[in-house]
């Protein structure tokens, strides 16, 4: 029965965002959290399943940029009700991220969901926006010095800019210093494994996961080069 509601409250966000009807969509948040839904779940399946429906509208030209905006607003006035809500296990070592979605890509619905749980976790973020440059991605990480680099794709077109952005660290001499982690909507483990990346995540909290697991890789090697010191 709790199941039947969860997902009848998860559809209800799912629609809110759809319509942009911020006013709503804060309330739905509001009942989520009252009867129980997992905020985190309320947020993935939930709203993010909503901005999904938006961004595929956009792209057949069934919504233009006021629904967007719209849309955009009403995932935003629910995700500021759900967040401190968010559990998520802090990370032990205070760890920076930099985070952009590609060049020639505006899609940041998904970059923003990851953006949030890693403050939540206690991560430091660089958010660098969207429609980042492959020279930005490398001047940023240069002057920044993240842990992990995280970069968002969305169409299959702008795909190609991550393996330029590796490739450009990699010509600079700074990929053995950054982990970099890939997402999207076309972006799957095979490409990240044909590019070169570190990690690939399918959604929010598999990121957070992600990410989580390659700090603590990289702390591990940081205490093995002490150790033979």
């Amino acid at each position: 029965m709790k199941k039947v509601m969860t997902d009848d409250i998860l559809a209800k966000l799912a629609d809110v965002v759809d319509r942009g009807e911020h006013n709503e969509a804060a309330q739905l948040a509001k009942q989520s959290l009252e009867e129980g839904v997992d905020p985190g779940n309320a947020i993935v399946n939930g709203l993010t399943k909503g901005m999904a429906l938006v961004s595929e509208k956009f792209d057949r030209h069934e919504y233009f940029v006021p629904e967007l905006l719209r849309a955009a607003r009403a995932m935003k006035s629910a995700v500021e009700v759900l967040r401190p809500h968010v559990k998520v296990k802090k990370t032990h070592t205070p760890a920076k991220v930099m985070i952009g979605t590609v060049a020639d890509d505006i899609h940041d619905i998904g970059k923003n969901i990851v953006i949030m749980l890693l403050e939540t976790a206690g991560y430091e973020v660089v958010d660098l926006g969207v429609d980042v440059s492959n020279e930005v991605f490398l001047s940023k990480a240069k002057e920044t010095r993240p842990q992990v680099l995280g970069m968002s794709a969305v169409m299959t077109t702008t795909m190609p800019r991550m393996q330029e952005v590796i490739s450009l660290l990699s010509e600079n001499g700074i990929r053995n210093e950054i982990k970099v982690i890939i997402g999207g909507a076309p972006v799957t483990q095979k490409y990240a494994d044909k590019i070169g990346a570190d990690g690939y995540a399918d959604n929010g909290p598999d990121a957070i996961r992600k990410i989580s697991a390659l700090v603590e890789q990289e702390d591990k090697m940081v205490d093995v080069v002490a150790t033979k010191k």
